[in-house]
C-alpha cells in the first residue's frame, strides 16, 4: 500500500505507532544466584540486540509466572525443592527448555534411556530405597539419582563406606546411582554445547571429585562443587556422540532436537572411545567465558536468534499481536 504523507495531516495511529509486541523474558536463577554465576554475562545484551528485553529473576519469584517466556539458566537449588520446581515449570506461560524435558532430565534414570538407544554411556546401576545393593568391583562413584552440582556425590575404594553412603541416600528416600570410577575423568570432562540442536562450542571441566576421605570444595553459593574450566576443540568423533545423545533424548521425548534451546553433553575419553557421563538440558553452565570475545559474542548472538525463533513459533515474536 502506498501512503502519501500530507504536511499538517496526522497519520492514522496504526501507521504512526506500529503495533510492535515486546514479549517479557525472564532468565531464571535461584535465590542463592538470582543472576547466575556470571558466566551468562552478555546474554541480556545479546537479546537486546534482537529487540528482546530480558531480566533476571529467581525461578520462585511470582513475577516469573507473568512473563511471556522463562529461560532456565541457574535454577541450581531445584533438587531440594523438586516437586515444587516441577509444578512451577507447568505454570509459567512458556519455558525453555520445556517442562517435559526438565522432568525427564532432572532424574538420572534418563541415562538408561540413552543407553537403551545405543548412546555409549557410563555403566549405571540404580538402587531404590529399600532395594538390596550389589556393588561393582573396584573404585566406584555413588551419587543421588536426583541431584545436581555433584552435591552428595563421593568416590569410594572402601565398599563398606560406599554401602553406608548408599544406605544414607536410601534412608532419606532417595535413589542411589552407582557407577564405576573411570580414571579417564582425571584428564577432565569434555563439555559439548549445542544451541537449538546445532554444534556451538566446547570446553573442558577439570576433575571435581576428590579421592575418598577428602571433601569437595563447594562454590561460595553452596549450590555446586567448584569447577575448573578451560577451552577445548574436540574431535568430530566426540561431537558425533553428542549428536547421538541429543537425537536419542529428542526421540524419547517426542520432540525435535531444534526444540532444545540449549544442551550440554559431558563426555570422558578421547575420540577413540568417548563415553557419556551426563546430558544437561535443564540449566547447564554453557562455558561462555572460555571463548574469546569475538566467538562469545557470535555464539551469544546465535543464542538470542534461537530465542527469537522460539518466540515466533509460539506467536510471541516482536511483530506478533496479542489475541484476546
Amino acid at each position: 500500500m502506498h501512503v502519501t504523507i500530507i504536511p499538517g495531516v496526522a497519520l492514522p495511529s496504526k501507521l504512526a505507532r506500529p503495533d510492535v509486541f515486546h514479549p517479557s523474558i525472564v532468565l531464571a536463577g535461584c535465590p542463592q544466584l538470582v543472576e547466575g554465576d556470571g558466566d551468562d554475562y552478555g546474554l541480556i545484551q545479546a537479546l537486546r540486540g534482537r529487540g528482546l528485553h530480558a531480566t533476571w529473576l529467581s525461578w520462585d519469584d511470582p513475577q516469573t509466572e507473568r512473563a511471556d517466556l522463562v529461560i532456565l539458566r541457574a535454577a541450581w537449588d531445584y533438587v531440594e525443592r523438586r516437586d515444587e520446581f516441577l509444578a512451577w515449570t507447568t505454570r509459567v506461560r512458556a519455558l525453555l527448555n520445556a517442562p517435559d524435558v526438565v522432568a525427564w532430565n532432572s532424574d538420572k534414570h534418563y541415562l538408561r534411556d540413552l543407553a537403551d538407544a545405543g548412546v555409549p554411556t557410563l555403566t549405571s546401576s540404580f538402587f531404590e530405597p529399600g532395594q538390596k545393593v550389589t556393588l561393582p568391583r573396584g573404585e566406584i562413584v555413588v551419587k543421588p539419582a536426583i541431584g545436581a552440582g555433584s552435591i552428595d556425590t563421593g568416590r569410594f575404594v572402601d565398599h563398606t563406606a560406599a554401602r553406608a553412603h548408599v544406605a544414607a541416600l536410601q534412608a532419606s528416600g532417595r535413589t542411589a546411582l552407582v557407577q564405576p570410577y573411570d580414571a579417564r575423568v582425571e584428564a577432565g570432562e569434555t563439555a559439548l554445547v549445542f544451541l537449538a540442536g546445532k554444534q556451538s562450542h566446547a570446553f573442558t571441566k577439570g576433575p571435581m571429585l576428590p579421592p575418598e576421605g577428602q571433601v569437595a570444595l563447594l562454590d561460595e553459593s553452596g549450590t555446586y562443587v567448584a569447577e575448573t574450566l578451560t577451552s577445548a576443540d574436540p574431535d568430530f568423533a566426540m561431537w558425533d556422540v553428542g549428536v547421538a545423545a541429543l537425537e536419542a533424548a529428542s526421540g524419547h521425548l517426542g520432540i525435535e532436537t531444534t526444540d532444545l534451546l540449549y544442551a550440554r553433553v559431558d563426555l570422558i575419553g578421547g575420540p577413540d572411545n568417548p563415553v557419556l557421563l551426563e546430558l544437561e538440558v535443564i540449566e547447564p553452565g554453557l562455558g561462555w567465558r572460555q571463548l574469546d570475545t569475538a566467538t562469545r559474542e557470535l555464539q551469544q548472538r546465535t543464542f538470542a536468534v534461537e530465542v527469537e525463533s522460539a518466540l515466533e513459533r509460539r506467536g510471541l515474536g516482536p511483530l506478533s499481536h496479542r489475541r484476546p
